[in-house]
């Protein structure tokens, strides 16, 4: 990406190994996230441009001596987040905190970004999570869908719902009805939410929110779309999750959350955060969330993907192949496409 709007496929060098815990793979299957939204319609002028894609599966082509648990062959899911998945951070589960790893195009560490054939995968041995038994050229296609969301969305809306305490018989808002916003409303589900009233305005997706378990929409945004929440809850939703980003589904989750409640916001925040005030005082309210985790989560949510008990990669409405990806920003731009996976 070269400003906003301006996506451009390119070749760069093939990637090698540097350190010795490094991995090379072979990507199979990225995507385009909504958060790769924001620099589409913000990035100033970049004349080297920045590499984009943080989500990924692909095969392991190599390994550096110091890898002991992958080897070449192996299918791998590959995480938003780099990962030691040894210090204070990785073992309390915070692995986008990790104190010896970092993000994809990251100056910092040497990585570049996955809408690409291959990458350069850091401390592989903490960072990829390997697929046994499923070969990708031959794999049902939603099953390969559905574990490609296990290097975001998925651990994403999972993240929401989870931080935010969701237990049996509650009571969910879930704001936004993009990727994460609909998984959120799928793991809200799964941590026994009775009632999940999804906010979003696109009949087709938030059509299949209900199939996630949405039992209420709400169509209405600002004080209309608060006041219809807090009428059909009665009073407010307990847990609140907040997949948007954007300051105006921020001040819609402090206006539905309920007296004690809490609110996780894991859209990437676009604005600059003033003080609180009286917004979380007054209704002694809770404010939790931020970069998910996935690779945390991963072990957890795999077993109930590989069976197809849950089905998360449904998301995906388009794919493209890599010359394709600037046709697939302007897509999800346009509300065309939830969510677009690409082929390289």
């Amino acid at each position: 990406m070269y400003a906003a709007g301006d996506v451009r496929v390119i070749d760069v060098p093939e990637p090698e190994l540097i350190e010795p815990t490094d991995a090379l793979v072979r990507i199979t299957h990225s995507c385009i996230c909504g958060s790769d939204l924001h620099p589409y319609h913000s990035l100033p002028d970049t004349p080297d441009g920045q590499s984009m894609g943080h989500e990924a599966l692909g095969m392991v082509a190599d390994v550096g001596e110091g890898v002991s648990s992958l080897q070449a062959g192996d299918f791998v899911i590959v995480p938003f987040a780099i990962s030691c998945g040894h210090c204070e951070f990785c073992r309390a589960g915070l692995h986008t905190s990790c104190s010896n790893g970092g993000f994809w195009n990251d100056a910092r560490i040497g990585t570049g970004g996955l809408q690409a054939q291959a990458a350069r995968v850091p401390l592989a041995d903490g960072t990829l999570v390997k697929v046994p038994g499923v070969d990708p050229d031959s794999a049902d296609q939603g099953l390969l869908a559905s574990l490609l969301t296990l290097s975001d969305v998925y651990g994403t809306g999972w993240h929401a719902a989870a931080t935010a305490g969701v237990r049996a018989g509650d009571t969910v808002a879930v704001i936004g009805d993009g990727a994460v916003g609909l998984l959120a409303v799928l793991s809200a589900k799964q941590l026994g939410a009775e009632r999940v009233v999804l906010m979003g305005r696109h009949r087709d997706r938030t059509d299949l929110g209900r199939d996630f378990g949405a039992t209420d929409v709400v169509e209405n945004r600002g004080k209309e779309g608060i006041a219809e929440v807090r009428d059909l809850t009665q009073g407010g939703a307990i847990r609140v999750l907040e997949a948007v980003g954007h300051l105006p589904a921020y001040e819609q989750a402090l206006g539905v959350v309920r007296p004690g409640g809490v609110i996780s916001r894991v859209g990437v925040p676009q604005y600059r955060e003033g003080p609180i005030g009286w917004s979380l005082f007054g209704k002694n309210a809770t404010l939790t969330g931020g970069p998910a985790p996935v690779r945390a989560y991963i072990e957890h949510l795999l077993p109930a993907v590989l069976d197809g008990t849950v089905q998360p990669g449904r998301v995906f409405d388009r794919t493209i192949g890599i010359e394709e990806v600037p046709a697939g920003y302007e897509a999800m731009d346009k509300r065309e496409a939830l969510k677009v996976m690409v082929r390289p």
